[in-house]
């Protein structure tokens, strides 16, 4: 083996291109004897018409080489190309297909015809170099007899590789001459001083490397092994994964190129990482896989990148239990209405002087349609069935890369026919000038080509000012079929126009791993660390691996627990934290039964006061107005019930709601009753007339109006930020303390302080009212269960505050049944006393105090 300087091998380069033209010699001769200028050698395209206006193409009809011997003492002979792809020769003919199509179409370029011609670039930049001269170039010296000018050529439809379109780039740059490639995602092409003239409709590789970067992140293989082709695209998508890696916890194990020149044992390194990430296209694959396929390794997870995850030669039943489960992201799929009728027409008997047509047969028939046969093939007898490994040639149901050669015709095409209808005076060149219609230059066809904007089957075709085309991506998974060999599954995409974060959409339930497996595989250097252990990063290697070291009193550094453990008394291991809420134990228990007996009691007052309700207590102090707040009491009592058990969000959201509406009713309900009481014995003043505006009806009103501003204050709370279960770690750090977070702290205390605001009101009026006349004076009774009110929960503000944990739920409950208890005992303990122990005083003149 021997390395090749840049300047020899650019000399073996313009030798192996034997499309130049000799026209120099070792010494400078006379003038006279100069010999002119011809072809020195023929490179026949596959495809060839004649039209107004021609188009190249370039495709890779073969997928690898047999290099000439380069000792320099003689003139090698040409690179000779092997390898049938009918893939690519589908995609050459979808090329041949759109231009017949534009022909016939009567709206675009009316009247004018696209002629085309169609090279082999064999997949190597060697070889793509001679495609690219061989297309600029006349086909016979007839065509050029002085070589003095070339074929009329406006634009080039190619190439497949990214290292194969970097050659041709550079070789149309001098004349002008844009390219569309079909299928080069090499981010190199954004720099538009390198490749001024270079456009495309498949997604830049920056997009495709931060979306294998997010599915490497996805699943969590922090453990994944690189291979890259030995060109620009490799090497660039390389750079990229890693600039997307940065920050993530994703390491690479090792950076692999496969070479142009294969040599064997190459692949002995896959084994070092169970997921294996792929930046090559299927020609350089083909003999890697080939050593990976004898060596028997399986069970590696490949990720794919664009340029052969869809490759149909390797889907053959003989690559599953090696390839299968392969995921990765190919170019978005279309729709090409007439394809599948067009292929069937390519045939040896429609193409009997095309090469590449017979080889095509004898690849997908595995026969020879002419006899005799260098490949030494049996005669087609025309009985032969599609060999299973090239099916993909006829399924035309889903067109990729075979799309995006359709959409960069019709791109040039639709750019020619604006061109066209330029009007002079309004055009985009010096003076306002239109291009000439029978002398269009390559250059003023790029400047068309730059605005373009088109659809086709549904999708808007346009270049940014990169000359890249919009990045899509479909996620597709390798799954076994139903005859064995490989399908090409859609599990998901990548939009890159989405917002960061939401580009990445994968399907899991539709995914089949390596292995035929269902679970994702695990890809790590070293495992988590067990809870009680320390990671010790081994010297010299990425920081993904790493030692467990027991956490004991000798260890340097120890790892914290996760959040929901703790360490043992030896802090050897991490236990779970133990987990504290107001559950229904001793405590709790104890809150619900006295929650229980206090409804119940409350409900005994009501069925008492609804038996006795037509004697002088319940009549005189307002039946309407004892039933409401006996009501309301009853749910106060309960709401309590609320504060206990596991908190969920509903039980966060009822317990202060429902006890702050609650108590608000009871309150508004005691300041009416308050107010009537202040009014009833008023009155009694001759020209006093303010019962009227008392009555039934306003009490209600009053109670409404009073209870609504509460419910409006918990409507808000609940909209703005209501209340919700959280787990407090930071109180105690061996417990996990499940409660409710108030969400608001301003509407919780808005909550408190209008309750406090009824309260206070009630008690100013109740304490006015005091010293009326009366032996059941009411007023008084009010005033020491509002003073026992405001008394409890006055002591609840800092105890609330002050409680840890669960006893803040605890104090709460406590400042709700206390304060229900003191109003049910101070407004309605003397009326049950009077009712059921005193009937005689159950009378109205010594309610009133008039009995003698």
């Amino acid at each position: 083996m021997f390395a090749l300087s840049p300047l020899s091998l650019f000399y073996s380069v313009n030798i192996l291109t034997l499309t130049h033209f000799q026209c120099f010699s070792v010494t400078s001769p006379a003038p006279s004897t100069v010999r002119p200028c011809t072809l020195q050698n023929r490179f026949q395209p596959a495809f060839t018409a004649n039209g107004d206006y021609v188009i190249g193409g370039i495709f890779p009809l073969h997928y690898n080489q047999e290099m000439p011997d380069l000792n320099c003492t003689y003139r090698p002979p040409p690179v000779r190309c092997n390898g049938f792809d009918p893939r690519a020769f589908r995609w050459a003919l979808t090329m041949k297909l759109a231009v017949e199509e534009i022909n016939q179409s009567t709206q675009l370029l009316a009247n004018y015809t696209l002629g085309y011609k169609i090279f082999d670039s064999c997949a190597y930049p060697l070889t793509g170099q001679r495609a690219a001269v061989a297309v600029l170039n006349g086909l016979s010296e007839e065509e050029s007899p002085t070589c003095s000018d070339a074929s009329p050529l406006l634009a080039v439809i190619g190439e497949s590789g990214s290292a194969q379109s970097i050659v041709v780039s550079r070789i149309l740059q001098p004349f002008r001459i844009p390219m569309i490639s079909y299928f080069s995602s090499c981010a190199c092409f954004t720099d538009r001083r390198s490749y001024p003239t270079f456009f495309r409709v498949i997604p830049n590789d920056d997009y495709q490397v931060k979306a294998i970067a997010q599915l490497l992140v996805r699943f969590n293989w922090t453990w994944v092994g690189v291979v890259r082709g030995d060109h620009e695209y490799g090497r660039f998508a390389l750079q990229g994964l890693l600039r997307e890696l940065k920050g993530t916890k994703v390491c690479v194990a090792y950076q692999e190129m496969i070479p142009l020149l294969y040599n064997r044992q190459k692949s002995s390194f896959i084994s070092l990482a169970k997921v294996v990430v792929v930046f090559s296209a299927e020609g350089e694959m083909t003999p890697f896989l080939r050593d990976y396929m004898i060596q028997n390794i399986t069970g590696i997870q490949w990720v794919a990148s664009e340029a052969w995850v869809t490759a149909s030669v390797f889907t053959g039943s003989e690559y599953y239990p090696f390839l299968g489960g392969t995921i990765g992201f190919g170019i978005r799929k279309g729709h090409i209405s007439r394809l599948s009728d067009y292929l069937k027409t390519v045939s040896p008997e429609n193409y009997p002087n095309n090469p590449l047509v017979k080889e095509l047969w004898e690849a997908l028939y595995g026969c020879s349609p002419y006899a005799p046969s260098a490949s030494q093939l049996p005669l087609c007898t025309g009985q032969e069935i599609l060999l299973v490994q090239h099916s993909a040639y006829m399924n035309t149901s889903s067109p990729r890369v075979a799309y995006n050669v359709y959409k960069a015709v019709y791109a040039v095409a639709h750019s020619l026919h604006n061109l066209l209808l330029c009007k002079p005076g309004v055009g985009p060149f010096e003076n306002n000038s239109c291009a000439q219609s029978n002398n269009v230059l390559p250059w003023q066809l790029q400047h068309y080509i730059e605005e373009v904007k088109f659809k086709i089957a549904g999708e808007e075709v346009n270049f940014d000012l990169k000359g890249d085309s919009v990045p899509y991506y479909d996620i597709i998974n390798w799954q076994k079929g139903t005859s064995g060999n490989i399908e090409l599954v859609n599990v998901g995409l990548f939009d890159g126009t989405k917002a960061a974060g939401e580009e990445l959409v994968i399907y899991e339930d539709k995914i089949t791993w390596a292995g035929h497996q269902r679970e994702v595989p695990v890809s790590v250097c070293s495992a988590s660390c067990p809870p009680g252990s320390r990671k010790a990063v081994r010297r010299g290697e990425p920081i993904c691996c790493f030692d467990c070291i027991p956490c004991d009193s000798d260890s340097v550094e120890c790892i914290f627990c996760p959040e929901d453990f703790w360490s043992n008394e030896d802090r050897t291991i991490c236990i779970p934290k133990k987990v504290e809420f107001l559950a229904y134990d001793s405590l709790g228990i104890a809150l619900t039964v006295i929650s229980v007996v206090g409804a119940c009691l409350t409900i005994g007052v009501f069925l008492v006061f609804f038996h006795h309700r037509n004697t002088a207590v319940v009549r005189v102090n307002n039946s309407e107005l004892s039933f409401f707040i006996l009501f309301a009491l009853t749910f106060c009592f309960l709401c309590c019930l609320v504060f206990i058990g596991e908190p969920t969000r509903w039980s966060c959201m009822l317990r202060h709601t429902a006890f702050s509406i609650t108590f608000s009713l009871c309150i508004s309900c005691i300041l009416a009753k308050t107010l009537v009481v202040l009014a009833a014995f008023t009155a009694t003043r001759p020209g006093d007339n303010i019962m009227k505006w008392l009555g039934p009806k306003h009490q209600r009103v009053i109670i409404f109006s009073c209870t609504m501003v509460q419910v409006i204050i918990c409507a808000a709370w609940l909209i703005d930020a209501s209340p919700y279960p959280s787990r407090n770690t930071k109180y105690e750090r061996s417990k996990i303390i499940l409660e409710c977070s108030v969400g608001s702290s301003l509407a919780f205390w808005c909550v408190l302080g209008y309750i406090g605001l009824q309260a206070c009101l009630c008690f100013v009026l109740a304490f006015l009212a005091r010293k009326l006349p009366g032996n059941f004076n009411e007023a008084k009774f009010i005033t020491f269960s509002i003073l026992i009110f405001c008394a409890v929960w006055l002591a609840f503000i800092p105890a609330y505050i002050s409680s840890p944990g669960i006893y803040a739920d605890a104090v709460e409950s406590f400042a709700i049944l206390a304060s229900s208890f003191g109003l049910l005992f101070c407004l309605f303990a003397p009326k049950c006393y009077i009712i059921l122990l005193k009937p005689e005083k159950n009378t109205k003149q010594h309610l009133m105090g008039k009995e003698k």
